[in-house]
């Protein structure tokens, strides 16, 4: 599983409009940076009470990332 798949796996759970979450990846040298979209109505969900459930998935991501020896980025997007 990639990390792009990854994120667009949890994000899904999480949302109520799982056909509107989009996940970009844009390739770096050392960086790659997951641009995560997600229906106005699902935003609050994906943050989640002062950005817990964001900060959770940054840290799933940077596992996911540094067993693969990358560094990776997500930017939630509105």
């Amino acid at each position: 599983m990639t990390m792009k798949e990854l994120v667009v796996y949890i994000a899904k759970a999480l949302v109520d409009f799982p056909d509107e979450v989009e996940v970009i990846e844009v390739v770096g040298e050392k960086t790659t940076v997951l641009e995560l979209r997600v229906a106005r109505e699902d935003l609050g969900k994906v943050i989640g009470k002062q950005g817990r459930t964001a900060r959770a998935l940054r840290t799933i991501l940077n596992a996911a990332a540094t067993k693969v020896k990358k560094r990776a980025v997500l930017e939630i997007l509105e």
